[in-house]
């Protein structure tokens, strides 16, 4: 019998997140010279930080080579930030192998068709609710929310419940 998707999530080690449709909703404004700005969602950022506080594993693995989106992402405390990834496939294993994750231990967040390969690898394939069909026929989990408007938030939160290590972000044990 598989697994839930709660069941899963006990033993989540490390979030991987595409960035195009999962932190940002898809959009890209041009600027007059060209240049690409992407909006992304604060509360996804502060449970990013709480994630790394909180001793998980955080990694982003994109297509997209935008040197803002690095900016921001290493302002939050992520290190693990792999842009221009023409195969998120080998960049995956090259970093599981390299902290030595187990695949079943990730969650991993995409919404389109780059992200497909590399998401029948892990233990919980995610998606937000505006993925594409494909991706979203492989999700494990499905969010509520739509990409670039708290989907990471959300199955951070819900990991980090299951595994009772929240809680600390509204008790007060946490300032």
């Amino acid at each position: 019998m598989e697994k839930s998707y709660k069941e899963i999530m006990n033993n989540i080690t490390t979030f991987i997140f595409d960035v195009d449709g999962v932190l940002t909703d898809s959009s890209v404004h041009v600027t007059e010279n060209g240049e690409m700005l992407r909006i992304m969602n604060i509360r996804d950022g502060f449970a990013l930080k709480a994630a790394i506080e909180s001793g998980y594993h955080v990694c982003i693995i994109s297509g997209g080579n935008n040197e803002g989106v690095r900016i921001r992402l290493r302002n939050l405390g992520i290190s693990d930030i792999y842009l221009a990834s023409p195969n998120k496939v080998v960049t995956f294993n090259e970093y599981t192998d390299l902290f030595k994750i187990k695949p079943d231990h990730v969650l991993y967040m995409g919404d389109d068709i780059p992200d497909f390969h590399v998401m029948q690898l892990v233990g919980l394939p995610t998606c937000p609710q505006d993925a594409s069909p494909e991706i979203k026929a492989i999700s494990k989990y499905i969010s509520h929310k739509n990409g670039g408007k708290g989907a990471v938030r959300e199955v951070i939160e819900q990991v980090m419940k299951v595994q009772g290590k929240w809680h600390m972000y509204y008790d007060g044990k946490h300032d």
